[in-house]
């Protein structure tokens, strides 16, 4: 009898086609250059006598989505806005993991507990991290990508701070509990949103107010974004060493507990500054591992401190 042999370059590349998920090419249809338009509109109070802030929030823009790191199980993601040619913005990650056992779950006041999911929790599953500007985390959610009534979506619930648009306007409310819907267009996707706006203190929670949120991306060609796109490959290298500042402190933390502000600044306005040092070269490559390290864990509460956030 004949023994078959398969080259083992061939191997190697039908094991990995058996591993890559089968929805992964779902989460690679959130990158492209986009036509982006956010809509948000609080719909209803369980106070009758509440005083509805910004009952329709309109704003849009150009947005390039591109991959940073990819494998089968893991893609991350970075987000760019593009105001002008010359005036681009770094704006949030996100980062997309294949039957993820660990979850990060938000409690409140900027603090992050690690849990530990079972394999049957997560098998089939996506998760969703989502990042500041900053880098810092936000929130996290996990599901299954559904197919069904010709419509293919990911659909999670979980509990979030407040979104930029909402803490630098106020602060009657402190956890943003997200139903965060991403439903797959010919021409891009929507993210819509059921969000409820929720005060809580002493262990309880209260219904402020809920939300609705159409976020659509509509895809453009990427001739779009080709100024976003020469923007990061001049500061990747120093945004990449703060996600690695990030990414080494989370995965060795069971607790993330942050301060809102240090001398009077949120933490992406003190990166922000820095990276400009550090693009001037007021700050040297030997020198920068260690500024980004010194100021990010400013922000970092530790279980001995007691720091006010302010």
């Amino acid at each position: 009898m004949k023994r078959l042999i398969i080259p083992a370059a061939l191997l190697l590349s039908l094991t990995a086609t058996a591993q890559a998920p089968k929805d992964k090419p779902n989460v690679d249809k959130l990158c492209g250059c986009f036509e982006v338009e956010f809509k948000y509109a609080e719909t209803f109070s369980p106070d009758k006598s509440y005083k509805y802030h910004d009952r329709e929030e309109i704003s849009g823009g150009t947005e390039l989505t591109f991959p940073v790191e990819v494998s089968d199980k893991k893609i991350v993601m970075q987000h760019l806005l593009v105001i002008t040619d010359s005036m681009i913005i770094k704006h949030w990650r996100e980062e997309w993991t294949y039957e993820n056992p660990v979850i990060w779950r938000y409690k409140g006041d900027k603090v992050w507990e690690k849990e530990t999911l079972k394999p049957a929790d997560v098998k089939g599953k996506w998760t969703q991290t989502v990042w500041e500007v900053s880098d810092e985390p936000r929130y996290q959610g996990i599901s299954e990508w559904v197919t069904t009534n010709g419509k293919t979506f990911w659909e999670n619930t979980t509990d979030a701070p407040l979104p930029r648009r909402e803490y630098s306007a106020r602060n009657d409310y402190n956890i943003l509990r997200r139903t965060n819907r991403l439903v797959l267009t010919k021409d891009g996707y929507v993210h819509e949103q059921d969000n409820q706006k929720i005060v809580r203190a002493n262990g309880t929670d209260k219904l402020l107010a809920e939300e609705k949120g159409i976020n659509s991306y509509k895809r453009l060609e990427d001739s779009e974004c080709a100024a976003a796109r020469a923007y990061w490959d001049k500061t990747k290298a120093y945004w990449n060493k703060v996600r690695a500042t990030w990414d080494a402190y989370v995965a060795s933390s069971s607790k993330i507990a942050l301060k809102s502000e240090v001398d009077g600044k949120v933490l992406h306005d003190h990166l922000f500054a820095l990276a400009k040092e550090y693009s001037s070269k007021k700050v040297s490559d030997s020198e920068i591992d260690g500024r980004i390290k010194t100021t990010i864990f400013k922000f970092i509460i530790t279980d001995n401190q007691t720091a006010a956030r302010p």
